[in-house]
């Protein structure tokens, strides 16, 4: 059994529990705060045998969405009229971790 640990984006959270709970998968949601994406965002907890571990990782990517976002440039002691000009970054829906469990048990 793995834990299959995703941090999403909230702009994308309630499609991603949608599409895994239809196809079966369990979840635990818990509000998180840090620094893996910008915004507000949420951490997903899934219990996932090894070989569903595919399907879970095709329905998210279908579900989460790169998008490309306007940011102030960067800061700089440099003088330059281009530092501070927005830029377009590409901003990930989400992170995954995959973890060993070594022992699982429902209480």
């Amino acid at each position: 059994m793995k834990l299959v640990i995703v941090i999403v984006s909230n702009k994308d959270l309630s499609n991603v529990l949608a599409a895994t709970g239809a196809e079966g998968f369990f979840s635990t949601k818990v509000s998180t705060e840090g620094q893996f994406l910008e915004g507000g965002h949420t951490t997903i907890l899934y219990g996932v045998y090894e070989d569903k571990i595919d399907l879970l990782f095709s329905i998210l990517e279908k579900n989460i969405t790169k998008r490309v976002v306007r940011k102030k440039g960067v800061e700089s002691t440099i003088e330059g009229s281009l530092l501070k000009k927005p830029v377009d970054v590409e901003e990930y829906g989400a992170v995954a971790f995959v973890v060993d469990i070594e022992q699982f048990r429902k209480l």
